[in-house]
């Protein structure tokens, strides 16, 4: 396991952390009125961490079966070829990525209009992180790419899930940042946490062009240097 590797991994774990349920809910949860019920959005940030996790050892070990399956398959040459292109190809679509096409606020705004007429309870807790990974399956586009580049590696079982849980505390941790901040320092930090929670609300569908665009490039740095540079992994 190259320290490229570990890299890369963390660079699409950190994309992950800015999705809408890793990063948009806690800091509604955050700007929540009144004192900051920190056990509970840990709750939340636990749940979709948990809910991550699993549905990568789900894949994980899909992809382990195919690779023991087909054998050295995946490390061929021709297989590197394919990632490039995958990459390349995630990184050309990251621009044609039409903020304009979507509406605003979207799946976000409805479970914030729930959010505010309902009392805030442990179980709607857990509930809205298993509907906020549930909704973004789809466009884990970050977690899909670092899922392949290990599972291709020939890494073990068990370094596999290390990597996996690795990743979902990176990916929880700006928000826990923030909620430590929000905790100690909450004069300071809540209007950066409004000016946030809009930036999103009006840039979200732009940044996730961004993320799409900078998961593309990981992928294919990681086919070409396996390709053009293996002796530099």
């Amino acid at each position: 396991m190259s320290v490229g590797l570990v890299l890369s991994l963390a660079g699409l774990a950190l994309l992950d952390s800015t999705s809408i349920g890793t990063l948009f809910i806690p800091i509604w949860l955050l700007l929540a009125p009144g004192r900051v019920r920190a056990g509970r959005i840990l709750l939340y940030l636990g749940t979709i961490a948990a809910f991550y996790l699993g549905i990568g050892l789900l894949i994980a070990l899909g992809a382990g079966q195919a690779i023991s399956a087909l054998g050295d398959a995946l490390r061929t040459t021709a297989a590197l070829w394919v990632q490039l292109v995958i990459g390349v190809g995630l990184f050309i679509l990251s621009f044609r990525f039409d903020p304009k096409r979507q509406k605003k606020g979207g799946a976000v705004q409805r479970w914030r209009e729930r959010a505010m007429a309902d009392d805030t309870s442990v179980r709607w807790l857990m509930g809205l992180a298993l509907l906020a990974g549930l909704t973004e399956i789809a466009t884990m586009l970050p977690y899909l790419g670092a899922i392949g580049i290990m599972t291709t590696t020939g890494l073990s079982p068990m370094t596999i899930f290390a990597l996996l849980a690795g990743y979902c505390l990176v990916m929880i941790l700006p928000a826990g940042v923030l909620l430590t901040a929000r905790v100690t320092a909450q004069k300071v930090v809540e209007p950066v946490l409004r000016r946030l929670n809009n930036w999103i609300m009006t840039k979200g569908t732009s940044a996730t062009g961004w993320i799409i665009g900078i998961a593309g490039f990981l992928i294919a740095r990681d086919a070409a240097a396996r390709l053009f540079w293996p002796d530099l992994l």
